[in-house]
Formats: C-alpha cells, sequence, structure tokens
C-alpha cells in the first residue's frame, strides 16, 4: 500500500510538471513573435522611412540634439534598448531570488513589452521619437521576459528531460514566429483588397504582435508555479542587482574555463543577434527588396532554423558540440561575405542568404546552452543560468552599434553587414581555445564521450 502511495505521488507529481511545462512552452510562443514580426521584418524598415521623413536636407534627425544619420536611427535604438536592459536585468533577477515570486515579475515584463509594441500602431508620420522610445521599452522588457523565463527551466524540468523541454520551447517559438508571419504576408500583401494603405498595414502588423505576446502570457501565468527561495539571507535594499550579479561573477572566477566559454558565445552572439536584426534593413535599403520579399525571407529561416537545429544536433553526436558550434562559426562568416556581394533587386539570391542563415540560427543558438550546460557546476544552474542570459545581451549592443557607425561613416550597408564578420572570428578564436573537457570536469560534472 505505501508503494502504492508513492507511486501514485509520483505520478501526480510528473503530471503537474508536465502541465507547468506546457505552460512554459507557451510563453515562447507568446514573445517570439516580437522577436521574429518586429524586430526582424517590419520595424528596422519602417522606422528608418519614419526617421528619413523627419530628417533635415541632410539625413540627419537630431534626437535630444545629437546629429544622427536617419539610416543609423534603429540601429542605434537597439543598442540602447540592449543597454538598458542589462541595467535592469540584475535588479529583477535579485528581487526574483529574493522573493521568489518570478510570476508577477514576469507579468510587468510581458505586459510592458506587449503594451509598448501595441503602441507602435500609433507610428506615423514623422513621429521616430515615438518608435525609439517605444522600442526601446519593448526590447528591454522582452531581454528581462526572457531572463525570467529561462530560469524556470531548472524548476519545472529535472536534468534528464532539461534538453528536450529546452528544444520543444525553440520549436514553439519558431512555429509562433512562422505562423504569424503568414498572417502578416497575407495582410501586407493584400492590403489594398483590405482597404488599408501600405503604411496601416505595417502598423496593424506591428500592433498584433504586441497583442498576441499578452494574450497568450496568460496560459503561463497561468500554468507556472512560484517556489519560494531556499535561502532567506537578509539583503541590503540598495542596488541588489548589482551585488548578485557581482557574486556571480566573483564565484564563476573559480571556474574560469566556463567563464572563458561565456565570453566566446557573448562575442559570437552579438554577431547573430545583430543579423537578425539589421537583416531586414539590408534587404530593404541596400538591395531595394520589398517588405513582402522580407517577410517571405524570414518566414523561410524560422521554418529551416527547427531542420538546422534537428541537423546540427545529428552533426553534434557524431563531431561533438564543440567542433559542430565552430562549423557553424565559419558558416555564418562565409554567408555574411557573401550577402556583401548580393546584387540588388535579386531576391532569388537573397532567399538563398536566408536559407544559409536559417539552416545554422537554430543550431549555433541550440547547441551552445546545451554546451554550456555542461559548465555549469551542479547546485548553481539557476544562477549561472542568469548569467548566460546577460552574456546573451550584455554585448549585444555592440554589434547593431558597429554596424550602425559603420554605416555613418561608409553609407554604404554592405560595409556595415561586413563589418559583423569580426564578431565570428573573434568568437571562432576564443571557442578553439577552450578545452571543454576540461572545463566540464572542473565544474565538477561528468564528461560525456562525445562533446
Amino acid at each position: 500500500m505505501g508503494t502504492d502511495t508513492v507511486r501514485a505521488g509520483s505520478a501526480d507529481e510528473a503530471a503537474e510538471r508536465r502541465r507547468e511545462q506546457r505552460g512554459w512552452y507557451f510563453y515562447d510562443w507568446a514573445c517570439s513573435v516580437y522577436s521574429t514580426s518586429v524586430l526582424t521584418v517590419f520595424l528596422g524598415p519602417y522606422l528608418t522611412s519614419v526617421a528619413k521623413n523627419a530628417a533635415d536636407a541632410d539625413g540627419y534627425v537630431h534626437p535630444l540634439g545629437i546629429p544622427v544619420r536617419a539610416g543609423s536611427f534603429f540601429a542605434y535604438s537597439v543598442s540602447l534598448s540592449v543597454i538598458v536592459a542589462v541595467l535592469v536585468m540584475p535588479l529583477v533577477g535579485a528581487a526574483a531570488d529574493r522573493g521568489g515570486r518570478k510570476k508577477p515579475l514576469l507579468a510587468a515584463a510581458a505586459y510592458t513589452g506587449a503594451a509598448a509594441t501595441t503602441g507602435m500602431f500609433f507610428l506615423g508620420g514623422d513621429r521616430y521619437l515615438l518608435g525609439g522610445v517605444l522600442l526601446v521599452v519593448a526590447n528591454a522588457a522582452q531581454s528581462v521576459g526572457t531572463m525570467l523565463y529561462n530560469s524556470y527551466l531548472p524548476q519545472i524540468a529535472p536534468p534528464e528531460e532539461r534538453d528536450a523541454v529546452s528544444s520543444k520551447g525553440w520549436a514553439f517559438g519558431y512555429a509562433a514566429g512562422a505562423l504569424v508571419l503568414v498572417a502578416n504576408l497575407v495582410l501586407y500583401m493584400g492590403h489594398a483588397s483590405f482597404g488599408l494603405s501600405e503604411s496601416a498595414a505595417v502598423r496593424i502588423c506591428l500592433a498584433s504582435a504586441g497583442l498576441w505576446w499578452g494574450a497568450f502570457t496568460l496560459i503561463p501565468l497561468r500554468r507556472l508555479r512560484d517556489r519560494r527561495s531556499a535561502t532567506e539571507e537578509p539583503r541590503e535594499p540598495t542596488a541588489p542587482g548589482f551585488r548578485q550579479l557581482a557574486a556571480t561573477v566573483r564565484d564563476m572566477r573559480r571556474h574560469p574555463l566556463t567563464l572563458a566559454f561565456l565570453l566566446a558565445y557573448l562575442i559570437y552572439n552579438d554577431g547573430i543577434q545583430t543579423v537578425i536584426s539589421q537583416a531586414s534593413v539590408y534587404g530593404s535599403e541596400e538591395l531595394g527588396l520589398g517588405q513582402s520579399t522580407l517577410i517571405a525571407a524570414v518566414l523561410l529561416v524560422q521554418v529551416l532554423a527547427v531542420a538546422g537545429a534537428l541537423a546540427l544536433g545529428r552533426i553534434a553526436r557524431t563531431h561533438g558540440a564543440k567542433r559542430t558550434i565552430l562549423g557553424s562559426l565559419v558558416a555564418w562568416a562565409v554567408i555574411l561575405a557573401a550577402g556583401f556581394f548580393l546584387p540588388a533587386g535579386a531576391p532569388v539570391w537573397f532567399f538563398v542568404l536566408a536559407s544559409g542563415i536559417g539552416l545554422v540560427l537554430g543550431g549555433s543558438q541550440a547547441l551552445s546552452r546545451s554546451l554550456f550546460s555542461h559548465l555549469v557546476p551542479p547546485g548553481k544552474e539557476a544562477e549561472y543560468f542568469s548569467a548566460y542570459e546577460m552574456s546573451d545581451r550584455g554585448m549585444s549592443w555592440l554589434g547593431p552599434l558597429l554596424f550602425g557607425i559603420t554605416y555613418q561613416l561608409t553609407g554604404s550597408y554592405r560595409d556595415a553587414i561586413i563589418s559583423l564578420v569580426a564578431f565570428f572570428v573573434i568568437g571562432f578564436a576564443l571557442l578553439a581555445r577552450v578545452p571543454v573537457r576540461q572545463a566540464i570536469g572542473d565544474a565538477g560534472n561528468p564528461v560525456p564521450e562525445r562533446i
């Protein structure tokens, strides 16, 4: 009888865990539409056109009296949003760890971002400053929400389930991005038949991403559970986030090889994130491609990213995660070099470029997270994955900044896109120097046969 009770309890616990996991997947389903439809496809070209409407005769806008080339305004806004996120994330992370109440903070971040995104419906004419402010708020909120979302993973999935649960979250996000992009493509291409101007169609697509984000966030908020912190240490009320971040960094210094991997990751991931956010601007401004072509290309990326993640995962089984990631970084550099030579007004070649990006995008990100999981000391999962998210966002402002500065100095988006090769070259060199087997052993984890 006692054994039956234990089994029943275990079954109930497993069922509750599955329920939480299904709810967790839906936050990726909710917020990934912002990354795909807003940041990657619509907002870059549209905000650039709004800034150009407000520009002076020399092509400059003057936010806060600072002369900025209109074509660089979007890239600079993305950089500023990342800086804001990096300042806010440790504060929110400390509050979440201290109180054990992540859900209210996740709700606040999600609905702040959703409201700012929905407000993009009101962009028009020469309201470039409004667009910049909404972008900074939405992008920073999305970063904070993602940090909190990721921190649930060690709580809702035991180690043997974590890879599968994490992969399903990625799949949900890519699926949502593809689904909404199809609807966006129908609306944008057929805007005249719906009685809409092109600008109105774009603004509806932007706002709908915010509504989608807010609506589907209700599911994880209903299913995820808050858990009290295991330790109730008293903390000072002033700047707790930065003290926690400093404590994490001090602890990571005892694992320098883990820190070395994070350094490599934050550099090459900065290149990845910049390509994602600036590719549509390059396609529209330098190559002269229409919005429908850009949407179709990003949809292609979304679909192929799932296949690419699965394919690179299989390659990693044979050649190891580190070698596979290094190979993907070579592929990224080759893709950017090819992008430099793309002829203007040739959508077929842009689709070929998008196919290459899709095939390496999902795999390089998924394998990086998987490899890092082996380098985390036991019992430090949440803390170290918080630092991982900080690394994800912490230098993601450098890529857009370099892209924007290069364009401002040269007036060429081709020069701006080729400048990003540096991130993949440096990231490759740093990752190649990390002895991952030794790093895993130093972290106190068993070393897999193939890594």
